[in-house]
């Protein structure tokens, strides 16, 4: 180790700019964009079941309203 390493200023801008080649960061962009698409689609796909399961749950409250009704018609 030599006085003129360890004097030397550190230079921040090496500590924030990213290691590594253009064409791995463009991977690394291409990457996450995918991991946003996915999550996107899987929220989109979680709305469709929710909304699947509240239009089911109103056919089967409305199916057991008409049955009660009927019950109670035959009282």
């Amino acid at each position: 180790m030599t006085w003129e390493l360890i004097d030397q200023p550190t230079n921040h801008l090496n500590l924030v700019a990213p290691k590594g080649s253009k064409t791995m960061l463009l991977y690394e962009n291409l990457a996450r964009e995918r991991m946003r698409e996915a999550e996107q689609d899987a929220s989109e796909q979680r709305l469709v079941r929710r909304l699947n399961s509240a239009r089911r749950w109103q056919r089967l409250s409305a199916w057991v309203e008409r049955r009660a009704k009927r019950a109670q018609d035959l009282l």
